[in-house]
């Protein structure tokens, strides 16, 4: 017998109302060799669905592909989804390469496995909110939403 599950998201309206003239856009990124994607996929259509503009990379990213690809699309966030155990190499590295590009006013944010004291660590760096698997997905919006209501409302 097969037996389907189905679920469904049931994002809150006020999270879809825009304060913005335009759609917030935000890059999603797999950077290095990690190639697990679906929570990077889940993040992108979720994003998607709350009303913003989601440019998904897709796999295998380098730092520098990341932040030329955010700079081209003009966006207000980058979102990072890392497993692989190489966030303090790769936030480092791409924090350092949007200072070099002129995006200090574009938000910095991911998930994935990264250990508390680490999320500290990039925090003080310059990285916004970090997010644990298992983060309800309207969290995720309300963050990228206020943040960008706050910091690039233009």
């Amino acid at each position: 017998m097969l037996r389907v599950t189905v679920l469904f998201f049931n994002l809150d309206k006020r999270i879809m109302t825009s304060k913005l003239n335009r759609p917030i856009r935000v890059l999603v990124a797999k950077v290095g060799l990690d190639g697990h994607d679906r929570g990077a996929k889940v993040i992108a259509t979720t994003l998607r669905d709350a009303g913003m503009e989601v440019i998904y990379t897709g796999l295998r990213q380098s730092p520098e592909m990341v932040v030329n690809a955010a700079l081209q699309e003009d966006v207000d966030a980058i979102g990072i989804s890392i497993l692989s155990g190489a966030h303090m190499t790769v936030f480092p590295k791409i924090i350092r390469l949007m200072e070099e590009k002129g995006l200090e006013n574009v938000l910095i944010t991911g998930g994935g496995i990264i250990p508390e004291e680490d999320m500290s660590t990039l925090k003080q760096m310059g990285v916004g909110e970090l997010f644990p698997p298992g983060t309800p997905m309207t969290a995720i919006v309300e963050y990228i939403q206020n943040w960008t209501f706050q910091n690039r409302n233009y």
